[in-house]
């Protein structure tokens, strides 16, 4: 992990990107691994949509930002990892042909009390588009080795041999969020974190040494290869749309199905263990909070709390989301 360290950040210490293009091609691909929604996949689609055009997803938007993070603030080199995200925004839109840079602040930096090889460095950052446009906001927390410090030893980490899962057949009905029931609880169905998958995700989003090769992991604290935050992350919206696709052809057959819109964003997004290859990690999202928009008449804001467990039944992922959800017929 040599090339960066936690002494190397101050507080007030601010350090910007320079700008990373976006095509439209790249908007799509990611989409139809991860967020299949009509405004991300196909322009006719998304013109009838909430959005009214093509935009990309914002899971995308943020495995871009950790992109620019990653070469630019971390210098090229590997963290020690994130617990986690307290909340982040998505703006306005990223479109086709947009060139997004990062602007980022040290607010604070904290030495660990209880291991003294690392500390702990709080950022908050902006993603501006060619406009100068604020896209997203971001405040989080990233772990970094102390410079000259003895590291702790790399954890014992025996790897699960991954095993095909199969697509759930489960349907339930969907509800306008009028009618929806507050501490209802869908699960997501599983999905199995391959290497190759984590190390496909971590060249194009996220190239720390511990999520693109096996062997520089285990020489890591982590102990073993594992995926990156936003890779679970991503899969959480994967299995979210590929539920909902189901759940909607279901209900499509005895009445009106609701429409989804974008979501404003999140916040205490924590990513409490290591994913790694060969898991398999169940997901679910629970109903918490609903309110009519004010600003969008016929749709309303569905606050989720949504969690991932692995095979052995430790929660590795959570966090609290909203979304625009069609409040009646």
């Amino acid at each position: 992990m040599a090339g960066i360290h936690f002494e190397d950040f101050a507080p007030g210490q601010v350090i910007e990107s320079p700008p990373l293009a976006v095509s439209r091609e790249e908007i799509v691909a990611f989409a139809r691994e991860f967020d299949a929604q009509p405004f991300h996949v196909d322009e006719a689609a998304a013109k009838r949509s909430f959005v009214g055009t093509l935009i990309a997803s914002g899971w995308h938007t943020a495995g871009l930002g950790m992109r620019l993070l990653q070469a630019h603030v971390f210098r090229g080199a590997t963290s020690m990892g994130s617990p986690g995200i307290n909340e982040l925004g998505w703006v306005k839109p990223v479109l086709p042909g947009d060139a997004i840079r990062i602007v980022v602040r040290v607010e604070d930096c904290r030495r660990s009390g209880s291991r003294p090889d690392r500390g702990f460095v709080r950022f908050s950052m902006q993603v501006l588009n060619q406009r100068d446009e604020t896209v997203m906001v971001q405040g989080f927390t990233v772990i970094f080795a102390r410079r000259g410090a003895e590291p702790l030893p790399p954890r014992a980490v025996a790897l699960a041999e991954p095993r095909p899962v199969e697509e759930p057949e489960d349907a339930e009905i969907l509800p306008f969020l009028r009618d929806a029931e507050i501490g209802a609880t869908r699960a997501l169905g599983p999905h199995v974190f391959t290497a190759d998958a984590i190390t496909a995700f971590a060249r194009a989003h996220d190239p720390q040494a511990f999520h693109l090769d096996a062997e520089a992991a285990r020489q890591t604290h982590f102990g073993g290869l594992c995926a990156s935050g936003w890779h679970t992350a991503a899969v959480w919206m994967k299995r979210t749309i590929a539920t909902r696709a189901r759940d909607a052809r279901f209900t499509a057959e005895r009445g009106p199905v609701p429409m989804l819109g974008p979501s404003p964003g999140f916040r205490d997004l924590r990513w409490l263990a290591p994913v790694y290859a060969g898991d398999t990690l169940s997901y679910a999202a629970t109903l918490t909070e609903k309110r009519a928009s004010e600003s969008r008449p016929g749709w309303g804001l569905a606050t989720m709390r949504s969690t991932a467990r692995n095979q052995h039944g430790t929660e590795v992922f959570a966090f609290t989301g909203t979304v625009f959800w069609q409040w009646a017929p």
